[in-house]
């Protein structure tokens, strides 16, 4: 195995588009005004951990408990979908739980920085590049994860609170789109 600078820079730009952490930070806000305070490091280490799990035994564990890749994407469709129309119509269908803490990894870690999208790509990622690059990108990322989590006060601050409704709404929408894209590739239709 040997490091190489290309497929690293690859891979983490295909990651960051995935994970998409800047198109999440409406969804970081609402989830932290929900839940009062989200623990980014716990996330960040939730989702690192997720995603080198995966990326060693993800095809494994799927093909283990008779899940394709496809209904793990299928999956994590229906959950963007229902964060999506949460953020689009102003409803809540994600109830916090007692201990509010579990936000930080269900739904942060967990769908929206590893989730389905996420997690398909390292194995595509893993055909193509070799694994050590695909690790380093994924560290990079988690860093860029974890710097957005920690910031998203100041940008709170900085939007005020009709900047971040209007961004909530174009982000729902989009994210929308993201898992009507998401299923329906994984659908095969």
């Amino acid at each position: 195995m040997q490091l190489n600078f290309k497929e690293i820079v690859t891979a983490t730009m295909i990651l960051f588009a995935v994970i998409d952490i800047v198109g999440s930070v409406p969804i970081i806000i609402d989830l932290r005004q929900k839940n009062g305070h989200l623990r980014s490091g716990l996330a960040s280490l939730v989702a690192l951990g997720l995603m080198i799990v995966f990326l060693f035994l993800g095809k494994s564990m799927l093909n283990l408990i008779g899940i394709g890749v496809s209904d793990f994407a299928i999956a994590g469709s229906l959950v963007i979908f229902f964060i999506a129309l949460e953020m689009i119509l102003g409803i809540q269908l994600y109830k916090e739980d007692e201990n509010p803490s579990t936000a930080s990894v269900v739904p942060l870690a967990f769908p929206l920085i590893a989730g389905a999208g996420t997690l398909t790509t390292l194995l595509s990622l893993r055909a193509e590049y070799q694994v050590i690059n695909i690790l380093v990108a994924i560290i990079i990322n988690i860093g860029l994860v974890y710097l957005v989590l920690k910031t998203t006060h100041r940008i709170e601050r900085f939007l005020g609170a009709g900047g971040i409704n209007v961004l909530r709404k174009v982000f729902g929408v989009i994210l929308l789109a993201i898992a009507v894209k998401l299923f329906r590739t994984n659908l095969g239709v």
